[in-house]
C-alpha cells in the first residue's frame, strides 16, 4: 500500500490521499485514521506512536457518501492525489457500494485528474477473476492486491495504467523494494491458485455456498429473535446484529458487539471457527463442502437460539 500511495503522489505531484471511514489499507501510519478492522475492534481510533505529521495529508469520508467526497475535492482543491478504498468494504464488516458510488467515485476523480485506487486485497478474485472492477464494471487506475495472489502465503502487490507504472523504480524515480519481491514458492502458489479458480463452475459454486450460508444465519438469528442482516458476492460475504441497511462504518457499529462475542465463542464450542470480530468479512473457498455449510447452519441455529 506504501507503494501505490508513494506512486499516485509522484504521479500527480499532489499530497493528500482521501480514505473511508471503517476501511483498513495496511498499517502503514498514514492510514491508520478510521481505519476499521483490528483497529476498531480495540476501540482506537488510529494507533498510539502514529505522529500527526504522518496523517495530516489524510482526508476521510464516510463510505457510500458521494457528497461528502465532493466537499473534500472541494476544500482541498488541486491537492488530492489519489482516492483510495474498498470497493467492497471488509474491514468494517459486509458492506457494499451503492449502485451509483463505485461510478460516482471514478467520475469525480476523473474530473480533478486524481487517481482511483482499489484495494482488493479482499475482493482480488473472490468477487470474479477479474476482482471487484470486473465484477462492477469500474476500472481503478491503480490496483492493490494482497496474499490470495499467493494461495495465502505472505505476498502483495500493487498494479496499474502503464504510463503510471513505469513511474515505478528502475524503469522511473520513484522506489519500490522489498527482501521478499517475487518470492518463488509464493509465486509458484499464487499461480496454481488462479488455475484453480479459472475453471468452469469455481465462481457459481462460491456464490451458491456463501449465499447459503449468510442466508442461512441470518435466518436462523431472526428465528431467535435477534435483528439481523447480511449479504454477500461469490466467496464473500458478511452479517450484522442489527436490523440494518448498513451502508457504512457508523451503520456498522451499531451491530451488536456482545451478541456477536456470544455468537462467536458459542460457534467455536460447536466446532466453526469464524473471524473474531464483527467487523471482518468472511470468506468461503472451493474446499469447503455442502455439507460444511449445512453443519455451520445447524450450530448457528443452536448457539443463537441460546444467546
Amino acid at each position: 500500500m506504501h507503494g501505490a500511495l508513494r506512486l499516485a503522489r509522484a504521479f500527480t505531484g499532489k499530497p493528500k490521499i482521501i480514505k473511508f471511514e471503517g476501511c483498513y489499507h495496511g498499517h502503514a501510519d498514514s492510514l491508520l485514521v478510521k481505519a476499521g478492522s483490528g483497529v476498531a475492534t480495540l476501540g482506537l481510533p488510529d494507533s498510539p506512536g502514529v505522529s500527526q505529521a504522518a496523517t495530516c495529508d489524510t482526508l476521510t469520508a464516510p463510505y457510500n457518501h458521494i457528497s461528502a467526497v465532493e466537499n473534500l475535492f472541494h476544500h482541498h482543491k488541486g491537492d488530492i492525489a489519489a482516492v483510495i478504498l474498498e470497493p467492497v468494504v471488509g474491514n468494517s464488516g459486509f458492506i457494499l457500494p451503492k449502485p451509483d458510488f463505485l461510478a460516482a467515485i471514478r467520475r469525480i476523480t476523473e474530473e480533478n485528474n486524481s487517481l482511483l485506487i482499489f484495494d482488493e486485497v479482499m475482493t482480488g478474485f473472490r468477487l470474479a477473476y477479474g476482482g471487484a472492477q470486473e465484477y462492477f464494471g469500474i476500472v481503478p487506475d491503480l490496483t492493490t492486491l494482497g496474499k490470495i495472489i499467493g494461495g495465502g502465503l505472505p505476498v502483495g502487490a500493487y498494479g496499474g495504467r502503464r504510463n503510471i507504472m513505469e513511474m515505478v523504480a528502475p524503469a522511473g524515480p520513484v522506489y519500490q523494494a522489498g527482501t521478499l519481491s517475487g518470492n518463488p514458492l509464493a509465486m509458484a502458489a499464487g499461480i496454481e491458485t488462479l488455475k484453480i479458480i479459472r475453471e468452469p463452475g469455481s465462481y457459481e459454486y462460491l456464490d451458491k455456498i456463501a449465499g447459503e450460508l449468510v442466508n442461512g444465519i441470518v435466518e436462523a438469528g431472526k428465528r431467535a429473535g435477534h435483528p439481523m442482516c447480511g449479504g454477500h458476492i461469490n466467496g464473500m460475504f458478511g452479517f450484522f446484529f442489527t436490523e440494518g441497511p448498513v451502508n457504512n462504518f457508523a451503520d456498522a457499529k451499531k451491530s451488536d458487539a456482545d451478541k456477536f462475542a456470544r455468537f462467536y465463542w458459542g460457534m467455536l464450542e460447536e466446532g466453526v471457527y469464524f473471524a473474531p470480530s464483527h467487523f471482518e468479512a468472511g470468506f468461503t473457498s472451493l474446499a469447503h463442502t455442502l455439507d460444511d455449510i449445512q453443519f455451520t447452519i445447524a450450530a448457528a441455529h443452536k448457539v443463537l437460539s441460546n444467546i
